[in-house]
């Protein structure tokens, strides 16, 4: 608010109000692009949580990429948080949205590339492990300690395919996330 004082010594207010520009942003398209992005990192959670849990359980080394992975998935559902806030708010600028993204998806391609070294490496890949003990080898039908370490074998190789297919969905919608933003800010420029 600003005043001026005239020639008779009265004071005039003048208001000046603020115009606050808003973006439109498609609103399915980023419901959408929230749920898949939770439950990726929901699954990454789980799994990696689980393994750490297993290798706890086996007192054995726990790889680095183990916790790296629950924390980038952890902080992405605090992000997802953040933007149901602006969204709340209001206040969700491209901008914000573009370098949240750009970072998450950084994170995301560290933990994807980890994932697809240990499934498909060069030597002692747990895909070769899974396709030598689980998934070339027929169960008995019997109920049996071997069929039981059998199905345990074949949900760890599971969980590796899923880690990595929910992370490859993760780096995918987090690049459609970040072309979404830069088109409702150029469309609204």
């Amino acid at each position: 608010m600003a005043s001026t004082t005239t020639a008779s010594g009265s004071l005039v207010y003048s208001r000046r109000v603020a115009r606050v520009h808003k973006y439109h942003w498609p609103a399915i398209q980023l419901n959408v692009w929230m749920i898949i992005l939770l439950i990726a990192s929901c699954l990454i959670i789980g799994v990696f949580a689980t393994f750490i849990e297993q290798q706890q359980t086996l007192n054995l080394h726990i790889p680095w990429y183990f916790p790296y992975f629950i924390t980038v998935a952890g902080l992405t559902i605090l992000f997802i948080g953040g933007l149901l806030w602006l969204i709340s708010q209001r206040r969700l600028l491209p901008a914000i949205v573009i370098v949240g993204a750009f970072v998450f998806f950084v994170l995301w391609m560290v933990g994807l590339i980890v994932v697809s070294i240990e499934l498909w490496g060069p030597t002692g890949s747990v895909s070769a492990n899974c396709n030598l003990l689980v998934f070339d080898r027929v169960p008995e039908p019997a109920n049996s300690l071997a069929n039981l370490a059998w199905l345990q074998q074949k949900s760890i190789c599971q969980s590796w395919q899923a880690a990595f297919a929910f992370a490859l969905i993760g780096v995918i919608f987090l690049l459609w996330i970040m072309v979404m933003a830069i088109q409702v800010f150029y469309d609204d420029a």
